[in-house]
């Protein structure tokens, strides 16, 4: 009779651990769903409740949604302590990496956004968002030679990308090579006319 108890309760257990694990998803659906609303509302402190009810530490989703709705709240310290998670958890993505440098520029660390443009670049080496920001950190420090190698990349990849035209043409004036420079101020007149800041260059280089 023992051991028909001890059977009937492990099964007992074992289909009550069914039924809650085919619930969870259902929970952590319900919640995303009331945290969407929530932030819709700009109702940021009941958005961040909503997911820190279903907190899984092993979740990618719960933490890199938590590091957006943090920082969007001001919570600048919480927020890359949920983006540093995400990034734990999945290194080789890469808008959990662009979300960290959300809050990491808004609290001055530098140093930690560049790493993020590095490594993002190490996943995707060609993507022009993070190209285009290490490239504008690069010139601001007057790192030229680099900042070049940057903005090279993404006007390659978009020709009529005026912004990116602008910084290489400015990057190539800095360096010296004012011909190179005038080439690219007139690319950027073509795709934007009346650009001062490429009107501005042309008329250093005359």
């Amino acid at each position: 009779m023992d051991i028909l108890n001890k059977i009937l309760l492990t099964c007992l257990l074992l289909i009550t651990g069914a039924i809650v694990h085919a619930q969870e998803p259902e929970t952590i659906i319900r919640a995303f769903e009331k945290s969407y609303i929530h932030e819709a509302d700009t109702n940021y402190t009941e958005a961040i409740q909503d997911l820190k009810n279903i907190y899984d530490p092993a979740s990618y989703h719960i933490n890199a949604r938590l590091g957006y709705l943090c920082y969007l709240s001001g919570m600048l310290t919480e927020s890359v302590a949920y983006y540093q998670r995400a990034v734990e958890l999945k290194p080789y993505a890469i808008e959990a990496r662009f979300g960290l440098t959300l809050p990491a520029s808004t609290l001055g660390n530098w140093a930690q956004v560049r790493d993020q443009y590095i490594k993002i670049l190490e996943v995707d080496p060609q993507n022009t968002r993070a190209n285009y920001y290490l490239g504008l950190m690069e010139y601001n420090i007057e790192n030229y030679e680099l900042a070049a190698r940057h903005f090279e990349k993404v006007v390659n990849l978009y020709p009529f990308d005026a912004e990116s035209i602008l910084m290489y043409a400015w990057t190539n004036y800095r360096m010296g090579k004012t011909r190179e420079a005038s080439v690219l101020f007139n690319e950027v007149l073509i795709v934007q006319p009346g650009n001062e800041s490429a009107l501005e260059g042309l008329e250093l280089i005359k």
